[in-house]
């Protein structure tokens, strides 16, 4: 066979039964195991299949309810899956509810192939600002933040230690479609250790003890890492002593912290203020 053949078109089948076979293994996928084993996850909405299509991530299988198989965006979409090779399942409303976790289910529905950086993607930076988060816990914050760095041009996501699985379906949910746009690294505590040790920025650690206002460091000196702590206990010692610099963001009210996505969100934005496009009319 010649080496410039071209893929075979995927299969379009339809299923009307939960209990199917296929069916199971997709919603298996609920568990973190079954998704680490099969290196996939569950993508709900037709925008977020078409953004991991167009970021270049690989589409195991589209599932396609069959009340909207026949409207342009999604025949177009379904058109597309099939010449790169996808299976396609036309599924009942049924099936379809028990795929998801919510009520009024997604039409357009994916299994997509996992994606994750190498820590060398960091260490190799010469620019950009990444998100180093350490064991954060809550999905909705870890998805938050995700589409918070893509949306405010970060490098990237580095998650440390034990935290919650970026595939989940809550998590992706909840980037809107980001996870598709931003490199997220996994490693553990001594391995980020080591990375800051070798990385050619800076790398600044937000405490409640820190003696340095947010703002003040010069974050147009890149690349940086921005490390931000457990929702919490906040950062470990190990990655407090990793740190160049101990940031905190000063508070007028009565509470003693921040939720973990807007703190994250608030410091990224001043860290990235000087790549961001100025508005129409507004002085740069």
């Amino acid at each position: 066979m010649s080496g410039n053949a071209s893929k075979a078109p995927g299969r379009i089948k339809e299923i009307d039964s939960s209990s199917n076979p296929i069916i199971k293994d997709i919603k298996a996928l609920e568990k973190k195991r079954v998704r680490t084993d099969t290196n996939s996850f569950f993508v709900e909405g037709h925008k977020l299949v078409v953004d991991a299509l167009e970021g270049g991530w690989g589409v195991r299988t589209l599932i396609v309810g069959k009340n909207a198989a026949g409207e342009s965006h999604v025949a177009d979409l379904i058109s597309k899956c099939v010449a790169r090779g996808v299976d396609v399942l036309l599924v009942s409303n049924k099936v379809l509810a028990s795929l998801a976790r919510r009520d009024n289910p997604q039409m357009v529905c994916a299994v997509v192939e996992q994606k994750r950086g190498a820590p060398r993607d960091v260490s190799g930076s010469t620019s950009g600002t990444w998100v180093a988060l350490d064991r954060v816990r809550d999905p909705g914050n870890l998805g938050t933040i995700i589409r918070t760095a893509d949306a405010l041009g970060a490098a990237g996501i580095i998650l440390i230690g034990d935290t919650t699985d970026p595939f989940a379906t809550e998590t992706v949910r909840a980037t809107m479609g980001s996870i598709f746009a931003n490199p997220i690294i996994t490693i553990d505590e001594a391995g980020f250790v080591e990375l800051a040790g070798k990385f050619k920025g800076t790398v600044i650690g937000t405490h409640l003890e820190g003696s340095v206002d947010f703002r003040a460091p010069d974050y147009a000196n890149e690349p940086t890492i921005l490390l931000m702590g457990n929702e919490q206990a906040g950062l470990t010692e190990a990655l407090v002593a990793a740190c160049d610099h101990l940031v905190r963001i000063p508070q007028a009210g009565t509470a003693d912290s921040l939720n973990l996505a807007i703190a994250t969100a608030i410091c990224l934005f001043k860290a990235r203020e000087h790549g961001l496009p100025a508005i129409d009319g507004a002085s740069a």
